[in-house]
């Protein structure tokens, strides 16, 4: 007697719908993989801070560097807004002068210590930002290093 036989399944139909999903997000696990870890034009991933010419970091904020300053630690970070920063180390007695000139319809820079620093400056277009200036808002902190030195924190952005 003979063994009575099993009947035909239909999985040679079901497999390749059941796999297609599995596939469909290994490759795009995979493509998320290497997107991540490769870079931009740039060097950076978006949102990452990248090393600027400095004059291209004050140009920004409508500044020149100061005929006596250090400019160093200048970057940009880019991504839905855009912002600049530079590191200026300068003599003291020049820092006010050249908020002066470099944002003559301005405000008058504050003092006061704490978060500000020894002296601070914000300006937007709305309160003396030059027209020429890329970022809508320009923020100066310095801190009196001694006597003679101030460091200047100089960062530029958008909203």
């Amino acid at each position: 007697m003979r063994a009575a036989d099993r009947g035909h399944t239909r999985w040679g139909i079901v497999l390749p719908f059941l796999a297609l999903p599995v596939v469909v997000l290994g490759v795009l696990i995979v493509g998320l993989f290497v997107w991540a870890h490769s870079d931009d034009d740039d060097g950076t991933r978006a949102g990452a801070a990248a090393a600027v010419p400095c004059t291209e970091a004050l140009a920004f904020g409508a500044a020149e560097p100061p005929a006596h300053a250090r400019v160093r630690d200048c970057t940009v970070q880019r991504g839905i807004d855009t912002a600049y920063a530079a590191v200026l180390r300068m003599p003291r007695e020049e820092v006010s002068g050249w908020l002066r000139e470099t944002y003559p319809d301005g405000p008058k820079p504050r003092t006061g210590g704490g978060p500000c620093g020894a002296l601070c400056l914000d300006v937007t277009h709305e309160n003396g930002l030059p027209g020429t200036a890329e970022a809508h808002v320009v923020q100066v902190r310095v801190e009196y290093e001694n006597a003679e030195t101030a460091l200047v924190r100089f960062s530029a952005f958008t909203m």
